[in-house]
């Protein structure tokens, strides 16, 4: 009876998507032998982690992967654009420092930049990639320790396959198998995008995201390809029915008549033929990795509203910041556990230089955007667009946040503060010496509820 050949590695990665496959060429170009896993190769389809701010485009050039943003029809994106009433303001990117010219992100296809991604972790030396479902962790005899995978592959008919590796990272997205073995939290979604294609849309400014603060809450569109244009609709709570028709006419009654006329009239011939897709809208704060011989990144560890689009940013960068503490010079093996749990304890830390601002921007930037008719946070999302008509730092401040190029946390409480007292500064000079009474309570309510829609999640961030 032949023996079966144990494969070893020193690094198994399960889930090829964004952040699976920039850390397993970051890996591998340092030495490691990295064993890349995904259950289905073939290009996905999905209606998010379609814009890379310039904070993400930055990180994926310290990658050396820049080239995975070119030849997919991608389109620059300049800043953004802000809708409301009718009334618009203009958001650009502030100048980047390391190329001292304006910033500029990418939108594209999600699935086209996915398959760039994987070809150049395939097209990396020390990297092996199979096509296989991930069906358990293999754990150390009596301890909690992971020491491998237990694996499907598709092109086999045969028993399940085992792979060694001192150390794991799971990078299996949003919907994680693993998840709940190593953290007791799980994702607070709030609410549902639901998106689909608009073509050959020209938008009301073109090279630009744009933001459409509606009833209940906000809508996104960016164009995604030459003849593409992505709307995302965000839908709070329970979401219709798509079987019954119920989510269409929500979209045609409720959503198209606060678009733009121009958007409208392709919203609607759009509605008739795409398909409707939804993706869960949800937060959950970060994790330290305490587990022995395993690493949770990506959604699978850390998720935030995508409003902002700073998924992918917080990605990219946390596998630039990994790749460092984890190189061969400071972690030699990856069979020293002691050390390596030590240096995901600093991670867990470190990273927060960048992932603060954006998680928190995200989660409290929705909680204004979604006021849905709540009168303290309806003051406040008129504070904030009347915040950025202010124009210079009113703007690049919370936009450098947002793209991801300023990494301080402390920029953001500033920020969002200014925009709570502008907010009530506004509102006080509206109702004049008539309304003192009424501005005297405003003041405290309004105050209260900026600080309830920032400090919860800047105290998640503060935690294990």
């Amino acid at each position: 009876m032949s023996e079966v050949a144990i494969e070893e590695y020193d690094l198994i990665v399960v889930g090829a998507g964004i952040v699976g496959c920039a850390a397993a060429r970051a890996f591998a170009t340092d030495g490691r032998r990295v064993l890349l896993l995904e259950r289905d190769l073939s290009e996905p389809d999905r209606i998010v982690g379609e814009l890379l701010q310039p904070g993400g485009v930055n990180a994926l050039k310290a990658l050396g992967m820049e080239d995975c943003v070119e030849g997919i029809d991608g389109i620059p994106c300049y800043g953004y654009v802000v809708i409301r009433n009718g009334d618009t303001v203009d958001i650009p990117y502030p100048v980047d420092e390391e190329t001292e010219k304006q910033a500029v992100g990418k939108s594209f296809h999600h699935g086209r930049f996915i398959q760039n991604l994987r070809k150049a972790a395939t097209g990396t030396e020390n990297v092996t990639v199979k096509e296989a479902t991930v069906n358990s962790l293999i754990k150390e005899p009596g301890l909690d320790k992971v020491i491998g995978v237990v694996a499907q592959l598709k092109s086999e008919k045969e028993e399940e396959k085992q792979f060694y590796a001192p150390l794991t990272i799971v990078a299996d997205g949003l919907f994680s198998k693993f998840r709940k073995d190593f953290t007791v939290k799980t994702p607070d979604v709030r609410s549902n995008f639901v998106g689909f294609v608009m073509k050959d849309l020209v938008l009301p400014s073109p090279q630009n995201g744009h933001v459409i603060l509606a009833e209940p809450s906000p809508i996104l569109m960016y164009q995604i390809s030459t003849h593409d244009t992505r709307i995302l609709v965000d839908v709070p709570g329970k979401l219709p029915s798509v079987s019954n028709g119920d989510l269409k006419n929500y979209l045609k009654e409720n959503i198209a008549p606060q678009l733009p006329d121009a958007v409208a009239v392709k919203f609607l011939e759009a509605l008739e033929v795409e398909r409707l897709r939804s993706m869960p809208n949800g937060f959950l704060p970060p994790s330290v990795n305490k587990a022995e011989g395993i690493i949770l990144l990506g959604d699978a560890m850390n998720i935030r509203h995508p409003l902002t689009g700073g998924g992918m940013t917080v990605a990219f960068n946390d596998v630039v910041l990994l790749r460092q503490l984890l190189s061969q010079e400071h972690v030699p093996s990856f069979t020293d556990t002691e050390l390596v749990v030590k240096k995901l304890k600093s991670f867990h830390w470190q990273r927060k230089k960048y992932s603060t601002a954006i998680n928190v921007l995200a989660m409290a930037l929705y909680r204004l955007f979604a006021a849905n008719h709540d009168y303290d946070l309806e003051i406040l999302q008129r504070g904030c667009f009347g915040y950025f008509l202010l124009g210079g730092t009113c703007i690049s401040g919370p936009v450098g946040l947002l793209s991801g190029l300023i990494q301080k946390p402390f920029v953001l409480v500033y920020h969002f503060f200014c925009v709570a007292f502008y907010a009530i500064h506004m509102e006080i000079k509206q109702n004049g010496w008539s309304g003192v009474h009424t501005s005297f309570i405003m003041f405290f309510t309004v105050l209260y509820t900026a600080c309830v829609a920032i400090l919860p999640y800047l105290w998640s961030e503060t935690k294990y």
